[in-house]
């Protein structure tokens, strides 16, 4: 918890000693708590280098079951401001932003929220956004950074984290950045290494080996390097399959379109095409059902957002690898909860949940089970925005 008053009856000096000494811990925690082969070529940390023996499952399962009323009680609602691309086609975000507001009030913690919206791509409007929350941050008690490229907004990740004004949350990343002299309090994330491998493993089982693929990859840096490298190093060392294309649609679904276009044009032999995120994903079907070939490829989408669903549904998409997506959200909400009440040192400082892998093989009954457990709290069905 932030070291300004948030008018917390009852053990409030309690609370904050105890969210003074944890922030004090994240500065001069000795990271990695383990070496892993190849640390010397990359310049983040992995979830199992950072976490300490049972905080991320003790945080999972919190996440998962009924709601603990907050202990405490506070005077005036707390401030949360959000800094992510939620004005991109992709519901991840919007979804989120219910799962964390629907279990604070479960929780029974008052808030107000402020939300600074942006594209995907729009990453100099990303920063004025959070230089903006920086420089007002006697406003907000939680700041929740949804960068749109990790190395891109790392300088600005690093300032929020700095700020001993506000809590300092990250959605969408789990690569804590070696340079950072703090770390932001957790990150909350879905693994993109471990989908990459779930849909690997699907595809290969499924599709068997010797298969011509092309790719609609999206920006250069860590979220494309796992979803996309990792599954494509998968693929080719484990069923030698071969990739003619790789277009980088830096995650717009005119992209994936373009892409799409362009494989289907100049690469035939292609019949399949992995997509890294929705936004692509939907731009690429919408290509293959004009060019009438959504039948003759098989494609994958990344996220399993209710679009993604929905298209597995009509025929289009074949396969997503699915995040059991209300988990940012809702574990962010108890990582709140558990600042407030003094217990911040009991948090993972990478939350990861849950992926399976969603096809075109299931039923709708198993389909329809799936999005209900992901969707707990935002919602079956594609957000109306």
């Amino acid at each position: 918890m932030n070291k300004k008053p948030l008018g917390i009856l009852g053990s409030t000096a309690l609370v904050c000693a105890a969210s003074v000494m944890f922030a004090g811990a994240v500065v001069a925690q000795d990271l990695p708590l383990k070496a892993l082969p190849g640390d010397e070529g990359r310049d983040h940390w992995l979830p199992e280098q950072v976490n300490e023996p049972g905080k991320l499952e003790a945080l999972q399962a919190a996440t998962g079951r009924e709601a603990v009323k907050f202990s405490g009680t506070l005077e005036k609602p707390l401030q949360i401001a959000l800094i992510y691309p939620s004005a991109d086609v992709s519901d991840f975000w919007a979804r989120n932003y219910l799962a964390l507001t629907k279990r604070l009030d479960q929780l029974g913690i008052p808030y107000e929220t402020t939300e600074f919206a942006s594209r995907q791509i729009e990453h100099s409007l990303q920063a004025t956004y959070a230089t903006q929350v920086e420089q007002d941050a006697d406003l907000y008690d939680y700041v929740i950074f949804g960068p749109s490229e990790l190395a891109t907004q790392a300088d600005n990740i690093e300032k929020l984290a700095g700020n001993g004004d506000f809590v300092t949350y990250v959605w969408a990343f789990h690569t804590p950045l070696k340079h950072f002299k703090k770390q932001p309090a957790a990150w909350f994330d879905f693994s993109s290494a471990y989908g990459a491998q779930k849909i690997c493993s699907y595809m290969l089982e499924r599709l068997g080996k010797d298969v011509t693929f092309a790719m609609n990859r999206g920006i250069p840096g860590v979220t494309d390097n796992q979803r996309s490298g990792d599954f494509k190093d998968c693929v080719m060392e484990k069923g030698n399959w071969n990739v003619v294309y790789e277009h980088y649609g830096e995650y717009r679904r005119e992209g994936g379109f373009d892409g799409t276009n362009l494989m289907i044009q100049a690469y035939p032999e292609a019949n399949v095409i992995h997509n890294a995120n929705t936004a692509m994903a939907m731009g690429s079907v919408e290509a293959q059902v004009a060019a009438g070939k959504e039948k003759d490829i098989f494609s994958t989408g990344w996220g399993g957002t209710g679009l993604e669903l929905d298209a597995i549904r009509r025929g289009e998409l074949d396969a997503t690898p699915m995040r059991m997506g209300d988990d940012v959200g809702a574990a962010t909400a108890e990582a709140i909860k558990a600042d407030l009440e003094g217990r911040a040192a009991e948090l993972p400082l990478v939350f990861l949940g849950r992926i399976t892998v969603a096809h075109d093989q299931m039923s709708g009954e198993e389909i329809d089970n799936l999005e209900k457990e992901a969707f707990r709290f935002s919602g079956v069905g594609a957000l109306k925005r």
